[in-house]
């Protein structure tokens, strides 16, 4: 039997991440943050001293590319072949530069592929997979589809919230990644079938079960 899928995007800061995971645990369904495969190849390609704006030598590095996300003691664990980069992949270094990666189009092609295989392969009963393109290419036809958005003031208010103090001022980052991956997909206005969540004027849980909530209504047989 094929697994649920809820697909959730949004724009940068909406809270994809941190809501998808706790929704996951709720319903017991696996996980897949996609973002986190951009992240782990921009991580890879500064390690390597590859320009993440040349499409071409990033695309080189797909084949050396190992991707892995395994459930933790501490979360979501990512591993880039034998190496745990869940941290380093947060490393302002490569926020800064993971849209140069995310806007090439063949790396898109190849890592959309490995998405949808990671999602047949899941052994639960569904799955909870939220990045951009989710909603309208890797998984248009999920059962239950949510863009997930805020106000920039809110977005920008709860990233610099979770970051550390001498990195707090790079929060704002995430209105200029939004402008340029904006370029690529749209991930600002939901397309036909998907349901807009507003947690503007939401907390963290009434976010989640609000998620969790309309995935019941949508896959209640």
């Amino acid at each position: 039997m094929n697994p649920i899928v809820v697909a959730v995007d949004g724009p940068a800061g909406s809270g994809k991440s941190s809501v998808s995971i706790a929704a996951a645990q709720k319903l017991g369904y696996a996980f897949l943050d996609t973002g986190a495969a951009y992240r782990a190849l921009t991580w890879l390609a500064l390690e390597r001293g590859v320009d993440p704006a040349d499409g071409v030598a990033v695309v080189r590095l797909l084949a050396q590319f190992h991707y892995e996300t395994v459930a933790g003691e501490r979360g979501t664990v990512v591993r880039v072949g034998e190496e745990d980069v869940t941290e380093a992949i947060r490393e302002p270094r490569v926020s800064a530069v993971v849209s140069d990666v995310a806007r090439i189009p063949d790396v898109r092609l190849a890592l959309n592929e490995t998405f949808r295989r990671l999602i047949v392969a899941t052994e639960a009963p569904g799955i909870v997979v939220e990045g951009r393109d989710i909603t309208t290419v890797v998984a248009p036809d999920a059962p239950v589809r949510i863009l997930l958005t805020a106000s920039e003031e809110v977005r920008i208010a709860r990233r610099r919230k979770d970051l550390p103090p001498a990195e707090a001022g790079t929060a704002g980052q995430l209105v200029e990644r939004d402008r340029r991956d904006s370029r690529v997909v749209d991930f600002l206005t939901a397309a036909p079938g998907v349901t807009t969540l507003d947690s503007t004027d939401l907390d963290f849980d009434q976010t989640v079960d609000a998620v969790v909530d309309l995935v019941r209504e949508r896959t209640a047989s």
